[in-house]
């Protein structure tokens, strides 16, 4: 049977540069088997099913595989699909705003056409609660510093944030100390980990803007870890000077998943939204700010992070580069 199927890169207007998404819009009639052995084959981070809604409210349901599992809740699948089922011709009951169902529940999706002429469009989804949160215990702790070459003292703070995922979250010093990871993948294994740095230090943004400070840099995600030519820890204005040039962003993201597919995912909605909900309330991020995630991986992706009375939302583009029909049997 042929049904309809959009892959789509999420948190990115610039195709291949966020994180793909494989959407089977008519998901009726597959079993979980199905489902997952669809999903194995399209050997990306997640593959999403669209289904009628279950519950008052929702204008879809959604079904979210990994290429191992299924996920009750997970970001870029999330907008990935708002996204592809909108440019399908999909009406949400309130315009602007839609509703997902999902294995977490009904989700807040808000949408608007981005600015420019990308063709992107722009959505944001409501934070879900946190199902685990608190301090990560002391072995789990050591397991992720083991995995990923760390002392404890390069660990500013640490907390669950899981949301669906179990992701355990670490604060690095900085945007630098996040690219220069280099995982053990079979170290990690089991456990599903996030790591997030500044790109700045408090009360240097004066520096962050300086066009003129800027040093162009060779392309390539090892040349972007190297110093910057002709800055030392003793130049006053280069302290806190990010090893990207221009500081493209508040934070750097990397997200560890070892045993699927990727084991280091692109661009992450779910790890995102558990950072910014245990960092912006200990007061360790603002309530607006935004991410970089996936630079070692080649990839450019881009989340908005902000907080109104409705919650903390998580933000980005997507872009459609695959439309057509597939066939799941």
């Amino acid at each position: 049977m042929h049904r309809p199927y959009k892959q789509v890169d999420v948190f990115t207007s610039v195709p291949y540069l966020g994180n793909a998404l494989a959407v089977v819009l008519d998901g009726e009639g597959l079993s979980d088997a199905d489902m997952l052995r669809f999903a194995n084959w399209t050997n990306l981070a997640e593959t999403t099913f669209v289904l009628p809604p279950t519950r008052p409210g929702a204008d879809y349901r959604v079904r979210i595989f990994t290429t191992t599992t299924e996920l009750p809740f997970a970001g870029h699948p999330t907008l990935g699909t708002a996204h592809a089922w909108l440019e399908a011709g999909g009406q949400p009951a309130s315009p602007g705003v839609l509703i997902q169902e999902c294995g977490a529940g009904l989700i807040e999706v808000r949408t608007h056409d981005a600015d420019g002429d990308d063709g992107g469009r722009r959505l944001a989804l409501k934070a879900p609660p946190l199902v685990r949160t608190g301090p990560l215990e002391d072995d789990v702790l050591e397991w992720a510093l083991a995995g990923l070459g760390l002392r404890r003292g390069d660990v500013l703070d640490h907390q669950w944030v899981a949301n669906g995922p179990q992701w355990a979250g670490l604060l690095l010093r900085d945007a630098d100390a996040v690219l220069a990871l280099e995982p053990d993948f079979v170290a990690l294994e089991g456990l599903e980990v996030g790591v997030i740095g500044a790109h700045t230090a408090p009360g240097t943004e004066a520096a962050r803007y300086d066009a003129g400070a800027r040093v162009p840099r060779a392309k390539g995600a090892r040349a972007e870890l190297e110093p910057l030519p002709g800055r030392t820890a003793d130049d006053a204005g280069a302290a806190f000077q990010s090893a990207v040039a221009g500081a493209p962003a508040d934070f750097e993201v990397r997200a560890f998943c070892p045993g699927e597919g990727l084991p280091e995912d692109p661009v992450t909605g779910s790890l995102n939204a558990g950072l910014a909900q245990w960092l912006v309330p200990a007061g360790l991020a603002p309530e607006q700010y935004t991410v970089r995630q996936g630079t070692r991986l080649g990839r450019s992706g881009y989340v908005d992070i902000s907080t109104d009375t409705g919650g903390i939302w998580i933000a980005g583009q997507a872009v459609t580069c695959i439309d057509g029909t597939v066939r799941t049997r």
